[in-house]
């Protein structure tokens, strides 16, 4: 062979190449770049819904098949998962390996936008995101607060009114997430039986409720030149006036034609300023060191 012939007839030249390829090879694995955690972006995209108190056949039929059928569309789904259960579903959706996985989650965002309109009113707004399985994604500071004076929903308000927001503030901080904190709740615990007495349904609660706690607009007012916007504060701020909303009207013979007998939510039901129902927990162990100076 040539390779054979020329190393013999020209050992110089043949060392000289061999030391080149060393050089290069040297010189190339010094820039070879090397990364202790790479940017791989996996193909998954996922569409949380939360229906609450829907079944899972509900939640198959209103709101995944319409997901499922406008998904399917984009260009480069590869699977779809579904998974329903009670009040709650996720698409997991699976993209090919070439596909670009930031312009797919972006049209799996737009192709559920379109459908949203049709689901049903007491359906969320979907959380589309993509897979969290990056470990640049994962949290570099842990923080546990606690208190032997506060209670737990006092430690979480502080958490999140002021620990939060001003570590959102921190230069270089991407996101903040509290685990662990008690939400404040208003609980309407209904009573059947005075419910049943005033032949009042659960509906007619829900809707009093809703009426009755919300903003609204009111129009304008125009004097010359200046426009005023008008908005009525329906909010309620007092949890005790919960109890003061009038859920339906009663005839009687004397109040009938004062329009009947208010019937109050207090009256077929107990307002208690309470918590939401705990489902996720943070338990923090400390431990001890007794520590002995010798002199």
């Amino acid at each position: 062979m040539w390779i054979t012939r020329t190393s013999i007839n020209q050992p110089v030249f043949t060392t000289m190449v061999m030391l080149g390829l060393l050089v290069l090879g040297v010189f190339s694995y010094v820039l070879l770049p090397v990364e202790q955690m790479p940017d791989v972006s996996n193909p998954y995209v996922f569409v949380e819904i939360r229906y609450p108190g829907a079944s899972p056949e509900a939640i198959e039929s209103d709101v995944i098949k319409p997901i499922e059928n406008v998904v399917n569309t984009v260009d480069g789904v590869k699977r779809i998962y579904s998974t329903m259960r009670e009040g709650y579903g996720i698409v997991q959706i699976e993209f090919r390996l070439d596909a670009d996985i930031g312009i797919g989650a972006q049209e799996v965002r737009d192709k559920v936008a379109l459908v949203r309109p049709a689901f049903p009113r007491e359906v969320k707004d979907p959380l589309i995101s993509r897979s969290n399985t990056d470990p640049n994604q994962e949290p570099i500071l842990n923080l546990a607060v606690y208190s032997d004076s506060l209670s737990l929903r006092e430690i979480s308000t502080l958490t999140d009114q002021v620990i939060v927001k001003r570590l959102q503030n921190v230069a270089g901080v991407g996101n903040v997430q509290v685990k662990g904190a008690v939400v404040r709740q208003i609980q309407v615990q209904l009573r059947p039986v005075q419910m049943q007495s005033y032949g009042i349904g659960v509906n007619q609660v829900v809707q009093a409720i809703q009426s009755a706690n919300q903003d609204l607009p009111a129009g304008s007012i125009t004097a010359g030149n200046l426009e005023q916007l008008v908005r009525v504060e329906g909010r309620i701020k007092d949890p005790a006036q919960f109890g003061r909303i009038i859920v339906a009207t009663r005839g009687g013979p004397v109040y009938l034609q004062q329009g009947g007998v208010p019937v109050y939510l207090d009256q077929i039901a107990d307002v208690k300023d309470g918590e939401a129902e705990e489902i996720v927990a943070a338990i923090v162990t400390f431990l001890k060191h007794e520590a002995k100076v010798i002199s």
